[in-house]
């Protein structure tokens, strides 16, 4: 089942859009658990030769974590560049602010792999104090980034703002704990304000632009959650489909303060890759004044 909302961002733009990309979340989207969804290999099949970027705000995951765990499913035509992790944009976006910058990590792998990539761990005196998903929050690493924060110059830095995320307990689909909730001692004992990077932030998918080539307007966001996934891609101007599948389902009332999606789908099986092609190829005419 396919539902349109009435609204104009199927028509935008002035210019035949020739080639479409997409921009995948994955829990909720692509699986669940350790369970393909279904009508997903076939939709990944199908968009194989264009472009596309799997878009995560789970830090404590690697590239190769991640392709893993895709090719368990099913799913191995792709590779490392078609992932983005909101641990790779927040390592990005400190080494485009400060390049060879110092840090002290609190999270899991994903994110220390992807900082140590860019710049280099400092336990003395870091630039920034970083926070992500994972094991390593405790009472010793909470103390040493409040001091870095208070008593240093250290500045502070969340991979997303997420409460909770898709995951896995022992081999079944579970809620975990998210960036934000990992966060809030750090914000809470130190008052300091921390920049996020991930969905629905702007800067993740400013880099995900950046990795495709492509602009906003001949991009497509598919994701399950309203307040990351639909939020984010709307205000950077990429249209946008909810599936079902995951954490909003389509007997959810949506939420009031968030922009609705250009579209809304059971499952991403219902998403029909030519259809769209099509409606990215129509030139709207500029109106005339009177």
């Amino acid at each position: 089942m396919i539902i349109r909302w009435p609204d104009e961002a199927w028509a935008s733009g002035n210019r035949c859009m020739t080639e479409i990309g997409f921009l995948i979340d994955m829990d909720g989207v692509i699986y669940r658990g350790d369970s393909m969804i279904p009508g997903a290999g076939e939709f990944m099949d199908s968009i194989r030769d264009l472009p596309y970027l799997f878009v995560t705000n789970n830090s404590s995951v690697t590239p190769e974590m991640v392709l893993q765990k895709l090719q368990s499913i099913g799913i191995v035509h792709s590779r490392k560049e078609h992932v983005l992790t909101s641990a790779l944009a927040t390592a990005e976006y400190l080494e485009s602010i400060k390049p060879g910058f110092s840090f002290y990590a609190v999270g899991g792998p994903g994110l220390h792999k992807a900082l140590e990539e860019k710049g280099r761990e400092d336990t003395e005196n870091p630039d920034f104090v970083v926070v992500g998903e994972g094991e390593g929050l405790n009472y010793g690493s909470l103390t040493k980034g409040i001091n870095f924060l208070l008593r240093g110059n250290a500045r502070l830095i969340g991979t997303n703002p997420d409460l909770t995320l898709d995951g896995t307990l022992d081999g079944k689909p579970a809620i975990i704990p998210g960036g934000g909730v990992l966060m809030a001692p750090f914000q809470a004992a130190t008052g300091i304000k921390p920049i996020y990077i991930g969905k629905p932030g702007p800067e993740i998918f400013r880099q995900a632009l950046k990795r495709l080539g492509k602009d906003a307007s001949s991009l497509f966001m598919i994701g399950d959650r309203p307040d990351t996934d639909i939020l984010g891609a709307v205000e950077t101007g990429i249209r946008t489909i909810l599936v079902c599948t995951g954490r909003y389902s389509c007997s959810d009332p949506y939420p009031p303060d968030i922009p609705k999606p250009d579209m809304v789908v059971d499952s991403i099986a219902g998403v029909n890759v030519s259809e769209l092609m099509k409606i990215l190829s129509i030139q709207v005419e500029p109106k005339l004044s009177d």
